[in-house]
This record gives structure tokens, sequence and C-alpha cells, in this order.
């Protein structure tokens, strides 16, 4: 399995970056899918994550109501993220996952295929 993230940059404190990560799995309808984030000296925290078929979604209260997760059956996810905040300065890591509740989405531990991370740098 590997996963590619696309998208990361340097952006403006207020600004918009959408983030893309494909996958390569025979079975990708099946999993969840997850956007994970790590700032320097601190731990990875869950982002965002979506169900099977796009059926349920989840997200960190500190970024509710600016950032959008989504998925198309092409094996791709995205993350929108917009009202971008200069502590939203992190490497973003996209992760595939199975759970059997929305309530495992936030867990790390329930995420076993990583991809590599993409830079998200906001300014203020």
């Amino acid at each position: 399995v590997q996963l590619q993230a696309f998208g990361g940059g340097l952006v403006q404190a207020g600004g918009s970056l959408s983030l893309s990560c494909a996958a390569s799995i025979r079975t990708f309808s099946i999993h969840i899918m997850g956007w994970f984030r790590q700032a320097p000296g601190k731990e990875r925290e869950f982002v965002a994550a979506i169900g099977r078929r796009g059926g349920s979604t989840a997200y960190a209260d500190s970024v509710k109501g600016r950032f959008t997760i989504s998925r198309d059956n092409d094996r791709t996810v995205y993350l929108r993220m917009n009202s971008l905040k200069s502590e939203d300065t992190a490497v973003y890591f996209c992760a595939i996952g199975r759970a059997t509740s929305s309530d495992e989405y936030y867990t790390r531990e329930r995420y076993n295929y990583w991809g590599q991370g993409t830079q998200v740098t906001v300014s203020s």
C-alpha cells in the first residue's frame, strides 16, 4: 500500500490550501481515510477523517468549520483548508485505516498505512 500526499505549501494567514492524497490499494472503498499533522516539537495529532464511501466525517475541534475532508472513488482523499491560521503550520500526513464506528476515527492506532507527509506553512 502506498499513499502519496500533494498540495502543501506556503500561504498567508486567512488564506486557503487544498491537500490531496492518492492511495494505491485495491480495497479503498472499505477503509477510512484520515489526515493528521505534526508541528515541530509536538505530537502527531488528528485533523480529520472520512468513512467508507464518504458516509461520515470527523474533525478535530481546532479545525471544525474551517477544514473539509472528502473522498472520491478514484482512491483519492482531499482536505480543503480555509481561514488558515499560523497554528495550522505543520507537516500533514494522510493515512488509511479501519474502524467499526466513527468514534474510532480520532485514534491514531486505527491507521496502519501512512503517507510521507507534506509541509503546510501559514505565515502571520
